[in-house]
């Protein structure tokens, strides 16, 4: 594929993609994460962002990608509330502004973290394309898949349909939850009580025997109104929580990595890549999942990257979760990764991504002087070391970092010099 001409990189985590809009605060904290976008900027290139980029860190992205910091170009928007992030940049009048930036030679695209109806209309607004697709209307053409196959109800339908194996569950509407919790409680120890549009954890109760006993009343998250769906499932006895990431193109469907998920109570905490020898031996079935959901997206119209999780039983048995069908929180630092790396002698490393807590608030000059003094700084040479991919978080202290070696031995001793350079929490 020709590479493509200037990208109006969209941040747009305020989306309905994957949750209501009215969960306004998941949201924000979700698109605290923007400033990893500027990994995938070239020159000529413009990054939409619903929160500001430090110069700091927009000097070392530069200087690790090799792209003048004065060539990176970010548009910050200002909050607008629980609205998607194109008519947050409306309300701004910053619309002229990023058309301007783009114009001239080459056809212009949009790439939105989510394909959304909202980041189409942009697209249209702005006499862009929504990249990879060739036309506008074939974006819009597989936004009705996106928006189904981001929820836990159309998962379920879609894998059934394609023959995953899935824990034994329920799709109902919120009234009828409570009598589908008690009636798998009666084959099952544990179950899973899923909204059917959440990301991250969002919403998750898990409930054991006795929790509904003496009468309880089962109480759910506010997600999805009083008549929403949710699915309940058996609470599978999980070893590994485990991912495979895909790309739809042109020429077809790829797998581009597999790892596993670092989750607390059913909320992403980080990711390492290649899946442990643990749980290597699903590897295959993953695959052959991600390549069937995928010719189903294909045939749907659906082009870009998408995921599926899968949980790994103690018994060693896959069960599939859900799909991701947008970028997800390890597309974009996968992509920096291979950005990196590419010219190096570990042209294709093992990595992880993770997030940690310093005891004190510090700022990102310090936490990099930090990481250089302890001599774990990536390092462009020898393709390997710690990148703070995110920017200093709002609270000077929950830091998100990725670390990348030759081999994932490496990269958890790396990830234990890494919390003493930062001086994190344990457990953190």
């Amino acid at each position: 594929m020709n590479e493509p001409g200037p990208l109006v990189v969209f941040a747009n985590f305020l989306s309905d993609l994957a949750v209501d809009l009215d969960q306004g605060q998941v949201l924000a904290q979700w698109a605290e994460q923007a400033p990893r976008k500027a990994w995938l900027l070239r020159p000529g290139d413009v990054l939409v962002t619903p929160v500001p980029l430090s110069g700091e860190f927009l000097r070392y992205v530069g200087d690790l990608t090799g792209v003048p910091g004065e060539q990176l170009t970010v548009v910050e928007v200002p909050p607008a509330g629980p609205v998607p992030l194109a008519e947050a940049v409306r309300r701004a009048g910053l619309v002229e502004r990023v058309r301007d930036l783009v114009a001239g030679p080459g056809t212009a695209a949009l790439l939105p973290t989510a394909l959304d109806a909202s980041a189409i209309a942009f697209a249209r607004d702005l006499g862009l394309t929504v990249h990879p697709y060739p036309t506008i209307d074939g974006a819009a053409g597989a936004l009705r898949t996106t928006m189904l196959l981001n929820t836990k109800a159309g998962f379920r339908d879609a894998a059934e349909q394609v023959g995953m194996r899935l824990p034994t569950g329920r799709v109902c509407r919120r009234p009828a939850v409570e009598g589908a919790v008690r009636e798998l409680l009666q084959r099952y120890e544990r179950v899973v009580v899923k909204p059917d549009r959440s990301a991250g954890g969002h919403g998750l109760r898990f409930l054991a025997r006795g929790d509904l006993d003496g009468g309880a009343a089962l109480e759910l998250d506010a997600v999805g109104g009083s008549q929403g769906t949710w699915v309940v499932e058996e609470c599978v006895d999980v070893a590994e929580s485990v991912s495979i990431q895909m790309e739809n193109s042109a020429s077809g469907t790829h797998a581009l990595f597999s790892g596993a998920m670092r989750t607390v109570g059913g909320s992403f905490t980080g990711y390492t890549c290649p899946l442990p020898p643990s749980c290597a031996h699903v590897a295959g079935e993953l695959e052959e999942w991600g390549r069937r959901l995928g010719r189903r997206l294909s045939g749907q119209g659906y082009l870009g990257p998408f995921g599926v999780d899968a949980l790994v039983g103690t018994d060693g048995v896959a069960y599939a979760s859900e799909s991701n069908v947008r970028r997800t929180a390890t597309t974009t630092p996968h992509a920096m990764i291979t950005r990196l790396t590419a010219a190096s002698a570990v042209p294709h490393p093992a990595w992880s991504v993770a997030k940690g807590r310093a005891r004190r608030p510090f700022g990102f000059e310090e936490a990099l002087r930090r990481l250089r003094g302890h001599d774990l700084a990536f390092d462009p040479g020898r393709g390997e070391g710690v990148v703070l991919y995110a920017d200093a978080p709002p609270d000077g202290r929950t830091w998100r970092y990725a670390v990348v070696a030759a081999d994932a031995g490496a990269v958890r001793e790396r990830e234990g010099l890494v919390a003493e350079a930062l001086e994190l929490e344990c457990g953190a």
